[in-house]
């Protein structure tokens, strides 16, 4: 693997994040949303009430046409967002404009070619200017990278990497030494989208990842109830909430019940999370 880029020591908004949960013995729940699904106004509200009701910091997808690691879930509320017109642009001043009201980190999770089409260092500035703390490329590999990191780490941008149940020990050592903010586990193999268990060798990866690196590790891919994320905050600094919560968006989109039903389930999955849980 290659080295990494230039290297950023000033701490980021994640990284504060993360040595304050760890002082508390407390674990992150990091709910996602995909931008602009059902609207870019009901984005705006959701990432508001899951700051408010314990997210500890949101992901943000980015709608984009061809969205690989995504299950079906997703992908529809990926379709609605780009049918309504959501584009990165419009997606950078919905962050922007709600800022001001959320202070946990946000993170984008998209894909390479719209981080290209808009321009690598222009990305990188722009959001952190609207107040993106950090990114997730999900066909992006580290061997990949460096293009983007090196105008990631200047412009202070976390570029989050993931590991594979397929990473060699070789291989996470790189992926743990690249990644910055945290450390992306995803926790079995395909897409993502609700499972009815978790895989039963998700511990022993977890263990090898940990024994290689102090980093932060949030595992993500088929967590979808509170149960399931108690089971995977025993091992991991952090737990990934994204095709249950983007289901409940699906559900109760356009109607009264929306952030209740929404908020309600982050506090349960958060509740978890809690060193008293």
């Amino acid at each position: 693997m290659s080295k990494p880029g230039p290297s950023r020591h000033v701490p980021s908004r994640l990284d504060a994040a993360f040595a304050a949960l760890r002082a508390r013995r407390e674990r992150a729940l990091v709910p996602y949303f995909t931008a602009g699904d059902p609207s870019l106004a009901a984005t705006r509200q959701l990432v508001a009430e899951a700051a408010r009701r314990g997210a500890d910091a949101i992901e943000l997808g980015i709608p984009f046409s061809d969205p690989l690691a995504d299950g079906p879930v997703i992908q529809r509320a990926t379709q609605r967002a780009l049918a309504a017109g959501v584009t990165l642009p419009r997606v950078l001043e919905l962050v922007r404009e709600m800022r001001g009201e959320v202070s946990v980190p946000l993170v984008f999770l998209t894909y390479y070619n719209p981080i290209l089409a808009f321009g690598l260092k222009a990305f990188c500035r722009t959001a952190v200017e609207a107040g993106i703390d950090g990114v997730i490329v999900a066909d992006l590999p580290p061997e990949e990278s460096a293009p983007l990191q090196a105008e990631a780490a200047p412009a202070g941008l976390d570029l989050v990497h993931l590991v594979a149940p397929t990473s060699t020990p070789q291989r996470m050592r790189g992926i743990a030494r690249a990644s910055q903010g945290f450390i992306y586990m995803v926790s079995l193999t395909g897409v993502t989208g609700e499972r009815a268990a978790l895989p039963a060798e998700l511990s022993r990866q977890l263990r090898a990842l940990r024994a290689i690196t102090t980093k932060p590790i949030c595992v993500g891919f088929g967590i979808s109830t509170p149960a399931q994320a108690a089971e995977v905050g025993r091992v991991a600094d952090g737990v990934i909430v994204g095709s249950a919560i983007v289901r409940l968006v699906e559900r109760y989109g356009g109607t009264p019940d929306l952030l209740a039903q929404v908020g309600d389930f982050i506090a349960a999955l958060k509740a978890e999370l809690r060193p008293n849980a």
